[in-house]
């Protein structure tokens, strides 16, 4: 009888490892965590503090919402590790991060594309799913499967910049520009960027290339570049130009030489025309009517998450950097809650199947979210944004702009 008890009690208690087996996916799982590498020392930090913010955020209010519920309500936790100023330094943060934590499902980051670059190398041999909103089109462009690139990448930002930029002076002035210049640094973005526009985005619109700079940063003195665009005084500038810093140089000697103020149409590319610290380095009078190309910025729509944003952090408005690494996030919980388990895998797998057009995650980007074979974001809007009274706002394209653009009139 003892006998018959014990191995009935055994059958039992099979049973229900059995079945607590079945239930894994939905019974708590305490944290899963997610990484993320950005400068937040060297030139390029006050955009990694951005991106750090906006996925913070994210974080914060979905484990106040209940964490990913098909985990059971665990809570998700960001792993950082600073990817530092060079492409060594960013390489050596992905090992670190990837030996630091061997749980992680899935990271984001990086900004500085050649960052990125470097970074993927990595993670992709970890079958670690990355988002990214670095421009480069070199991200996606080497048949990796965990590579997520949010933004739209730069030659499609440089196929879009010369015809808005020729409709928008014409729609302000009634005619069009004839030559344009250039002046750009020598980073994956900018090089992706420009290429393009030099190769025919420029010959399409019938516009002759008068000026065309390129140089090693950071800059110690851009009087010589200013003084050679002088010279040529293209219809517009294109300004490809990575670092804040450098930014600040150029612009303080177009205003020393006349051309900056709007005398001379300016067009940038990158979020990091549009930080807090220009405004605070420049002031608005320099800044007023230059306009940036950027992947992502607070548009029509999005009313509440600035608000909320803006309340959280103290910043003054949404820029690309948060906005992005916040819908990042969100994408990544999506991935978990479909997937049931914490697996980076099936995460990636999850991801490549996403069509988004509602929730958190799509309300961070304009477009929504759907992932290409590629790995690039279908229906990614490019969007430009020019300073205007001492504020970033989004000016084209007009369904999400919230204000008219201004051309700079030549003096």
């Amino acid at each position: 009888m003892n006998r018959l008890l014990s191995t009935l009690a055994t059958g039992l208690l099979a049973i229900a490892v059995a079945l607590t087996g079945l239930a894994a996916p939905a019974a708590a799982q305490g944290t899963v965590k997610i990484g993320f590498v950005a400068p937040l020392s060297g030139p390029w930090a006050r955009q990694g503090y951005l991106k750090k913010l906006g996925a913070e955020m994210a974080i914060e209010e979905i484990n106040a919402s209940g964490g990913i519920k098909a985990l059971g309500g665990a809570k998700m936790e960001l792993v950082v590790v600073d990817a530092g100023d060079s492409t060594e330094k960013a390489k050596n943060a992905a090992q670190r991060l990837l030996s630091m934590d061997p749980t992680l499902v899935g990271a984001m980051g990086a900004w500085l594309s050649s960052f990125t670059l470097a970074i993927t190398e990595v993670t992709e041999r970890a079958d670690l799913p990355w988002l990214t909103l670095s421009y480069s089109d070199a991200i996606t462009d080497r048949g990796y499967r965990y590579v997520f690139q949010t933004s739209p990448t730069a030659a499609t930002q440089s196929r879009t910049t010369i015809p808005a930029v020729v409709a928008l002076s014409e729609a302000a002035t009634g005619s069009r520009p004839k030559t344009a210049g250039i002046l750009q640094d020598n980073t994956a973005s900018p090089v992706s960027y420009t290429k393009p526009i030099r190769e025919g985005g420029l010959k399409e619109m019938g516009l002759d290339l008068v000026y065309d700079e390129i140089y090693t940063p950071p800059l110690s003195d851009a009087t010589p570049l200013i003084q050679r665009l002088r010279a040529a005084r293209p219809g517009f500038l294109i300004l490809a130009s990575t670092a804040v810093t450098d930014n600040k140089l150029i612009i303080e000697k177009l205003n020393e030489f006349r051309l900056g103020r709007g005398a001379l149409p300016i067009v940038a590319n990158g979020a990091h025309m549009g930080v807090p610290e220009m405004l605070k380095l420049l002031g608005p009078e320099q800044l007023e009517g230059l306009m940036f190309i950027v992947a992502n910025w607070g548009v029509k729509g999005q009313e509440d998450l600035i608000e909320r944003f803006k309340k959280r952090t103290g910043e003054p408005w949404l820029s690309q950097d948060s906005a992005t690494d916040y819908g990042q996030t969100w994408i990544l919980k999506e991935a978990l809650e479909r997937a049931g388990k914490a697996d980076r895998v099936a995460v990636a797998e999850e991801i490549r199947k996403m069509d988004l057009t509602s929730g958190a995650a799509a309300s961070a980007f304009a477009g929504g979210v759907k992932f290409l074979p590629n790995g690039r974001r279908d229906r990614a809007v490019v969007l430009i944004v020019q300073w205007q009274n001492g504020a970033p706002v989004t000016v084209y394209p007009p369904e999400v702009a919230v204000a008219k653009p201004i051309w700079p009139k030549f003096r």
